[in-house]
């Protein structure tokens, strides 16, 4: 499996056995294949090696608190403290910083105005996100 990455790959094939539209014996193909790879279709889908919807012990969604660290590390009204923190808490759960390696800076807008883009088009963005992702698409050269 060469040049993909076995997650999102094992991904696609959890998403063509759940899919309506897919042939029956193209499901057969998809399952034999997360077979030969160890996978299996109804295992758990993750983010960051926290499965989706897992909690914490008290209770509360881990995606989602790591969420809100990462927004907190884009807040501006957020102490430096508070920012410290944040960042702490995401790199010991493996978040990078960094830009990775052989992306370069105009590769990284591209990807940032997609992603607001994508929030343009999204139904369940709330009219002000979708107008701070306009303002920031105007002004930088993405609209």
């Amino acid at each position: 499996m060469s040049g993909h990455d076995e997650k999102r790959v094992a991904a696609g094939l959890k998403a063509a056995v759940h899919n309506p539209h897919v042939s029956e014996e193209a499901k057969e193909r998809a399952q034999e294949r997360l077979a030969q790879m160890g996978a299996s279709a109804h295992e758990t889908s993750t983010t960051r090696g926290h499965a989706v919807g897992s909690t914490d012990g008290t209770g509360h969604e881990t995606n989602r608190v790591l969420g809100g660290y990462k927004a907190t590390l884009h807040n501006p009204r957020t102490s430096e403290e508070a920012k410290r923190h944040a960042r702490e808490i995401l790199e010991a759960d493996g978040y990078q910083f960094e830009r990775p390696e052989g992306v370069t800076e105009d590769e990284h807008q591209k990807r940032v105005n997609a992603g607001y883009k994508a929030a343009l088009n999204n139904p369940r963005v709330s009219e002000e996100a979708k107008q701070h992702a306009r303002e920031y698409l105007q002004e930088h050269g993405g609209l």
